[in-house]
């Protein structure tokens, strides 16, 4: 068949039009093969992370860290996390011997017999409110700091003698190793020893005691603090998350989770978690914690409290 230079001409225009249409399309897919194999790739990095962490020490942080847990899990199904209580002695020295992943403490390793706090590495998740607490047959809301501490002391034994009832005082204490008996300790003893008394290893425990032992007084973190007992102000201070930001209460302590060294890659992760606003913002507030950047005072080691600026 004979065809026209014309005719040859319009058939390579039209040649060079589908070219163009074919090339463009596998610039399109090629893109879109990229795309999908980078989200692909970091899809598959957030769900990577896996390992044991196992967790022990502060009975006060428990409940946050065995929810902040539960939520991690479901979103990183590969990661396996153990939360048990103990005390933060027990925490902290269990962190230092390597047997567990993260020592839960109320207290700063530096305050802990045996533990050398430069080995460890402290990750401050939340601030933790203490407050006196008593059975509610006694009739007492209010203590001075003086009254609390001869109370604890044996130097007040019977609640007629700070305004309640004629009924004798029975003391509740928190074992030693306690992070909660050392930071009511530190607050509220002034270097005072505590009378001899019956002692318990946990916040739960003593929740339950005080609520069912008449004349019972203790100290419980806020989160532990129900309507089946009765929270106590100190010298007209409520105990409140507001006056603990401000150190008005001053019975608090940070919530630190210890490691020891540079911890893994799950563990990290979790430790990341715990301080990202997905529990500073909820999680914190709704189990009776106060988030760290709420926070308008800051302490140290040494008990030495000043202003955040």
């Amino acid at each position: 068949m004979f065809v026209t230079t014309k005719g040859r001409r319009k058939k390579m225009k039209k040649l060079t039009k589908i070219a163009t249409v074919i090339i463009a399309a596998s610039a399109i897919l090629v893109g879109c093969g990229k795309s999908n194999s980078s989200s692909s790739s970091s899809s598959a990095s957030s769900k990577a992370v896996s390992g044991k962490i196992t967790i022990v020490g502060s009975t006060a942080l428990q409940p946050l860290v065995e929810k902040a847990a539960e939520n991690f899990q479901t979103d990183n199904s590969k990661v396996s996390i153990t939360v048990q209580g103990g005390g933060s002695g027990t925490g902290l020295s269990q962190v230092q011997s390597g047997a567990v992943t993260i020592g839960n403490s109320d207290i700063f390793a530096q305050h802990s017999d045996g533990i050398t706090a430069s080995k460890l590495q402290d990750n401050k998740v939340a601030v933790v409110g203490m407050a006196p607490v008593v059975n509610k047959s006694v009739g007492v809301k209010n203590l001075t700091m003086k009254q609390l501490r001869n109370i604890f002391t044996g130097k007040i034994t019977n609640w007629k003698d700070v305004g309640g009832k004629d009924q004798d005082i029975v003391l509740i204490n928190r074992a030693e190793g306690s992070g909660t008996r050392a930071t009511f300790e530190t607050n509220v003893m002034n270097g005072e020893t505590a009378a001899k008394s019956q002692e318990q290893d946990s916040n739960g425990t003593v929740q339950k005691m005080v609520a069912e032992t008449p004349g019972a007084i203790s100290y419980l973190a806020f989160s532990y603090v129900t309507s089946s007992i009765q929270e106590v102000s100190v010298d007209g201070v409520k105990p409140t998350d507001a006056n603990v930001t401000t150190n008005k209460w001053k019975i608090w302590s940070y919530e630190h989770m210890y490691t020891k060294g540079t911890p893994n890659a799950a563990t990290k992760a979790f430790l990341d978690y715990m301080k990202s606003d997905k529990v500073q913002k909820s999680l914190v507030k709704e189990l009776g914690y106060v988030s760290i950047s709420k926070m308008k005072v800051q302490k140290d080691a040494n008990n030495k409290v000043t202003d955040i600026k």
